[in-house]
């Protein structure tokens, strides 16, 4: 059985015989298996929008065939990006798959996303080093540790300077 946090985050703490809400569910097997923040409030926002396509029914209720409508629906009506239909799916694999412990199997043939693949403007080398050379300290160091380590703006913003990592 899976357990609720307390606000601190640290302590589990069952309900009192009753079975934790979904979404602490799966706030807890994010949790375990150490995903990312981001990672936690995508699979669940993808639960909810999946649980009212399917005018609030249980996830426990439905099957591949209700994930496969869900996901066919996102690419036919919503024209959703390709990467946007598999974080669908993942975050419904991790679902059924983590928390409910009833993988899904096989879900038939989605119909998929197709956009067009544009290529990512990118600065070349030249072109970056242009750019940090013109900022003023400590600006021009935090970018330049940020352009040479390849951090993402969320770790960078994340990182604390002498915390221990674990």
């Amino acid at each position: 059985m899976l357990y609720e946090y307390t606000h601190t985050g640290k302590e589990p703490l069952q309900r009192q015989g009753k079975q934790p809400r979904l979404r602490d569910q799966i706030r807890a097997a994010i949790r375990v298996n150490h995903y990312n923040i981001r990672t936690e409030k995508t699979y669940w926002y993808w639960t909810s929008y999946f649980i009212r396509f399917h005018q609030m029914k249980h996830p426990r209720d439905m099957g591949p065939t209700e994930v496969n409508q869900f996901l066919t629906w996102l690419a036919v009506h919503r024209n959703v990006a390709p990467a946007t239909q598999a974080q669908a799916l993942n975050s419904l694999v991790c679902l059924y798959t983590k928390v409910m412990d009833k993988p899904l199997g096989e879900i038939g043939d989605v119909t998929r996303s197709k956009t067009p693949r544009k290529l990512a403007v990118v600065l070349s080398h030249d072109e970056a080093f242009r750019i940090i050379d013109r900022l003023e300290e400590p600006i021009k160091l935090i970018a330049s540790l940020i352009y040479g380590s390849g951090l993402r703006v969320t770790a960078t913003c994340r990182f604390r300077p002498g915390a221990q990592i674990s």
